[in-house]
């Protein structure tokens, strides 16, 4: 549920200061990406992270004693890529693979046959504005610039994965984009996962997130003792909403810089 303006400013008072005040000793910061640390862009390549925010999260990093990590829809490589030099513990592709320490990844998900990835990616043909996102184990295709092929997109997928029936595939709606990927595969399972390994294990988790890919994460935080923050919008369970990345970005420069 989206957060009315008038609500907005109280509830992401109310938020900061929540969040500021909690105790990086013990805590476990997973932060989502797009649309949560940095603002939303036309194209998946074309977002920025600003200087500030790096800055933060090396200071996080070092304070929590390296148990902060990214939880994203994206691959490793790309995130590597958005935050260099950082390069951040992960839980990425939406659980499909792992970073714990900055030399392991985990994957533990096999990537989807090359046939059927070519065949969603034909959707490309649709309209200039399309997207085609090939992970490997997953295929994202981005309609915010073509929004009136929602619905041929949806029909083409639907076509592919019954030509491919043997294959176990699902599809993750996301903000202007359908993901085709394997099921099971969700960032509340790779949280868990991750809760599991030093120096994650004992913490509490305290998590920021804005889609519903992030309904996962919410839904398994009770039974790992943590806590969640929204951005933009209300999610059940969610103990706080800021009003937007910006917010959460200044959020994350005071906890910081505090003593």
């Amino acid at each position: 549920m989206i957060v009315s303006t008038s609500d907005a400013a109280a509830a992401n008072h109310a938020a900061t200061e929540m969040f500021t005040a909690l105790d990086v000793r013990s805590t476990a910061l997973l932060l989502d990406v797009d649309g949560t640390l940095i603002d939303i862009a036309p194209r998946p390549d074309e977002v920025h992270v600003p200087e500030d925010l790096c800055r933060a999260l090396a200071r996080l990093l070092e304070r929590t004693g390296g148990a902060l990590a990214l939880v994203s829809g994206r691959p490793i490589r790309d995130l590597d890529g958005l935050f260099s030099p950082l390069k951040l513990p992960v839980v990425g592709g939406h659980g499909a693979e792992m970073r714990v320490s900055a030399c392991e990844v985990i994957s533990p998900v096999e990537p989807l046959p090359q046939p059927l990835r070519a065949a969603l990616a034909r959707a490309g043909e649709f309209a200039p504005g399309i997207v085609i996102e090939d992970k490997g184990y997953s295929m994202g295709l981005h309609f915010r610039n073509a929004p009136e092929v929602e619905e041929r997109l949806r029909a083409h997928i639907a076509s592919v994965r019954a030509e491919f029936a043997s294959e176990a595939t699902e599809v993750l709606p996301g903000k202007a984009l359908f993901e085709v990927k394997r099921p099971g595969v969700n960032k509340g399972n790779g949280v868990r996962q991750l809760m599991e390994h030093s120096p994650f294990a004992g913490r509490k988790p305290v998590f920021i997130g804005d889609d519903v890919t992030d309904e996962a994460v919410f839904a398994v935080l009770p039974e790992l003792g943590g806590v969640g923050f929204s951005v933009s919008r209300r999610f059940e369970g969610a103990a706080g909403i800021f009003e937007s990345p910006g917010a959460v970005r200044r959020a994350l420069q005071q906890l910081a810089a505090n003593p």
